[in-house]
């Protein structure tokens, strides 16, 4: 049991110090999340659901969602 311990500490050990030099390597930080800061992603046009709302809201800013009359939608 305290071999099986030993193991498994070791191995986050090592994971925890490859990790860290990625980290290093890159400058200290890590690649964005972000939907729309993706090349890939904007070269299919898919963005963020915050600018896709933005984007509607500018074509008719008084337009009534469902969620605002309290309503569920299936997504």
């Amino acid at each position: 049991m305290l071999k099986l311990s030993l193991l498994i500490a070791g191995i986050l050990v090592v994971c925890l110090l490859f990790l860290s030099v990625n980290i290093l390597l890159r400058g200290g930080q890590f690649r964005s999340q972000h939907i729309g800061q993706s090349r890939a992603m904007r070269d299919r046009g898919i963005t963020c659901v915050q600018s896709m709302d933005a984007i509607e809201r500018k074509k008719d800013p008084h337009r009534v969602t469902a969620m605002e009359h309290g309503h569920k939608t299936n997504n």
